[in-house]
């Protein structure tokens, strides 16, 4: 289903630039095979920075931070949730986690996955997809009863969409794995371009 990422993983040493047990699984799911390489990534919005854009460049830096040789291919993410106009990150207590549940529950909001492919610290491409997720109102109670789990304390907006969080979602529009954090589609269609030009 993903040839093109599949191609690059036999012609270049893929490296990712994530922990995310997530990522890693949904990159294991197709077919890649690869090995971790992380490196600590200031991730603070700058001044007049849109969200998207924030995003993007996270995942550009995190992919570039690999410094491989030329047969390396580094592979950057980051995930973001967008409420309004504003960026709600990973949270940093449990109280954190509460309030920024508490905001999410019975709206919309935006989740963007921003994907960079680094060689031998030059970017070759990056990009980003976005999906809209759709809240239940939910009471505090069953709220805080989750944020007690553990769960939301290491994802973007306090949830985890394809765990215990799920029971929080209404809907969605869009790429489910977008919302995990790592959109195969567009991953895919990327590596087709990187190929096409050599």
């Amino acid at each position: 289903m993903y040839p093109n990422i599949l191609e690059l993983s036999r012609r270049f040493a893929l490296v990712l630039a994530s922990a995310s047990p997530r990522r890693q699984k949904l990159l294991s799911e197709m077919g890649c095979s690869y090995s971790i390489e992380t490196h600590d990534i200031a991730e603070t919005q700058r001044p007049g920075e849109r969200p998207f854009a924030f995003a993007q460049r996270l995942a550009e830096e995190k992919a570039l931070s690999v410094k491989g040789g030329s047969h390396e291919i580094a592979l950057g993410f980051d995930t973001i949730v967008v409420l309004g106009d504003r960026v709600r990150g990973k949270p940093v207590d449990a109280d954190d986690a509460l309030r920024m549940l508490t905001m999410l529950a019975g709206h919309k909001h935006v989740v963007c996955t921003a994907v960079a492919f680094a060689r031998g610290g030059q970017l070759l491409a990056s990009d980003f997809d976005t999906t809209s997720v759709y809240f239940h109102p939910v009471s505090v109670e069953q709220l805080g009863n989750y944020v007690a789990g553990g769960e939301p304390m290491d994802k973007a907006g306090a949830y985890g969409i394809q765990g215990m969080g799920g029971f929080l979602v209404d809907r969605i529009e869009g790429n489910l794995d977008t919302v995990i954090g790592l959109p195969r589609g567009l991953l895919d269609r990327m590596a087709a371009g990187i190929l096409h030009e050599g």
